[in-house]
């Protein structure tokens, strides 16, 4: 044996003779510097290798394929709010009150423009991390932070208030707009002068525009609330001097003003007069102005209330003279929230008379049913004084009648009035300064050219000058006057007048009106096409 490591004799080679192998390969030749004109020349990219089993693409101009991520956004926010939950990566803490919140500046600025401004402007919060805020709720700032990272938030009646003037401060005007749609769902007469108020304070102009409405609407339940109780005299004055105050009776605003002088009669005594000239006494029963106006210590004993009185029971005494004696106290109230309506009353085929009633809304341009009269009318004349619209007369398939009746929109019921001093179906029938006239017609034997007038607030028909020629089948009209035909109603003058003299260029029919007449009211010089009735007029 030889000894291990030494090769056996005789088998030594010397290099030339090796066999050819893979031994490391030679250095490569030492390469000259490059010339200074080389080191500028820039450098080609030495063309790739192509790859073990590449594709051969084709190439075509313009075409490529766009990516869009729709859940990337998503993603990347909640990774930022996982982030801000760890306190990875947050350069910004916010001090309000003892409450500490981490957030990430970028994502503040992106959402809140108050934060924006903070933090890009040469403000010297831009440079800090650490930013205390005043005049905002610790709760709500957290809530806020939290929505500009998840994009949700949730409203109730627990956060509304803080969370209100946060949003607006922090001009999150999404959040804003949601406080404002939830307060809107609460309104309430217990609860609507608070969230009119609270809206007013925070400069929320469509809240506040809603809440006013409702409180106008509402006003008899409304004014039972202790938020109207504890109402300072300027808005007290606001809501009953409205022309759109809703009340079915001028009792209901006369009543409403006592009890809030009442709540601090010995502070609030003094405000009687000018509370008294907003409240419409004129259009206040006489038995009520007796009875209940003027038997009211805290009335009787103001001059200036003893003069308010004394108009209004002129206003009754004289209704010949109410054009004269017109004022803003003797102007019905009008409903803001109820819209433009007109009423479709009575009518029927001759042998099928019927008293159902129906009314147009022009808000929702729909016809819905409403209460039917007590009696069957046909050939009716119908007009509005307030609040209440009167059936006067008609053929009730049997004779011509002399009842009236009238309709409450609030309470959606129909009450009997004073009769007419003479059967009248056919007839003319208009209102004017808070009378109801009444002329022509056929009472079952002739037409007629007589004419009366009745007075709502003390229950009488009066007659007045007739008219020259006997009519029937007329259409009446007026804001000023009453059109009867061919003549004209001068109530200052007590008389009627042939009208051949006058010019007018009234708005024309769609179609020619039925030989049977049609009363017509217009309003503009404007005819509006109308759904059709579900029955027959």
């Amino acid at each position: 044996m030889q000894p291990r490591g030494e090769r056996p004799a005789g088998r030594t080679q010397s290099p030339e003779h090796s066999s050819p192998g893979p031994g490391p390969e030679a250095p490569p030749p030492p390469q000259p510097p490059a010339t200074e004109a080389e080191r500028a020349r820039p450098r080609q990219a030495r063309p790739a290798a192509p790859m073990e089993g590449s594709m051969q693409l084709l190439s075509r101009e313009g075409h490529s394929v766009a990516h869009n991520s729709k859940r990337h956004y998503h993603d990347a926010f909640v990774a930022m709010s996982r982030m801000r939950q760890r306190g990875l990566l947050c350069d910004i803490v916010l001090h309000v009150a003892a409450k500490e919140i981490r957030a990430h500046k970028v994502v503040l600025a992106s959402c809140s423009p108050y934060f924006h401004a903070m933090f890009t402007n040469e403000m010297s919060e831009s440079r800090q991390t650490h930013v205390t805020l005043h005049d905002i709720d610790p709760q709500a700032l957290d809530q806020l932070v939290q929505f500009a990272y998840t994009a949700e938030i949730v409203v109730g009646e627990g956060n509304v208030q803080t969370l209100l003037p946060a949003a607006s401060l922090l001009q999150l005007n999404g959040v804003r707009d949601a406080c404002c749609k939830f307060l809107l769902s609460q309104l309430d007469p217990s609860n609507c002068l608070g969230i009119r108020g609270f809206a007013d304070t925070h400069s929320c102009s469509d809240l506040l525009k809603a809440a006013h409405r409702y409180v106008l609407q509402h006003f008899v339940d409304v004014a039972k609330t202790e938020e109207f109780m504890l109402l300072p005299l300027k808005q007290v004055l606001e809501l009953v001097s409205s022309d759109s105050l809703n009340v079915p009776s001028e009792e209901d605003v006369y009543r409403a003003v006592l009890s809030w002088v009442k709540h601090d009669v010995d502070t609030r005594r003094q405000h009687v007069p000018r509370l008294m000239k907003c409240v419409r006494l004129p259009l206040l029963s006489r038995d009520f102005l007796l009875g209940h106006v003027d038997a009211e210590s805290l009335v009787r004993h103001h001059p200036d209330c003893k003069d308010l009185l004394i108009e209004a029971l002129k206003f009754h005494l004289l209704p010949e003279q109410r054009g004269v004696l017109g004022t803003s106290r003797t102007r019905p109230r009008r409903c803001e929230g109820a819209g433009p309506v007109l009423f479709a009353v009575g009518g029927g085929s001759l042998f099928a008379i019927h008293g159902d009633c129906e009314a147009y809304d022009t808000r929702t341009d729909r016809w819905h049913v409403v209460a039917s009269m007590s009696t069957r009318r046909a050939r009716v004349g119908v007009a509005a004084i307030g609040n209440r619209l009167y059936a006067v007369g008609g053929y009730d398939g049997t004779s011509d009648l002399a009842t009236v009746e009238s309709y409450d929109p609030v309470t959606n019921t129909w009450q009997p009035e004073v009769s007419m001093g003479t059967r009248r179906s056919c007839l003319g029938v208009a209102a004017l300064h808070g009378l109801l006239y009444a002329a022509g017609g056929y009472d079952g034997a002739s037409c007629l050219n007589s004419a009366e007038r009745y007075d709502p607030l003390t229950g009488t028909w009066t007659s007045i000058a007739a008219m020259s020629t006997r009519r029937r089948y007329m259409g009446t009209c007026t804001p000023w006057v009453v059109m009867t035909a061919h003549h004209t109603w001068l109530p200052w003058r007590s008389e009627f007048m042939d009208a051949c003299g006058l010019h007018a260029e009234p708005a024309q029919l769609s179609r020619s009106s039925s030989a049977g007449g049609c009363p017509v009211c217009g309003r503009g010089q404007r005819w509006h096409k109308l759904p059709q009735l579900s029955g027959e007029i």
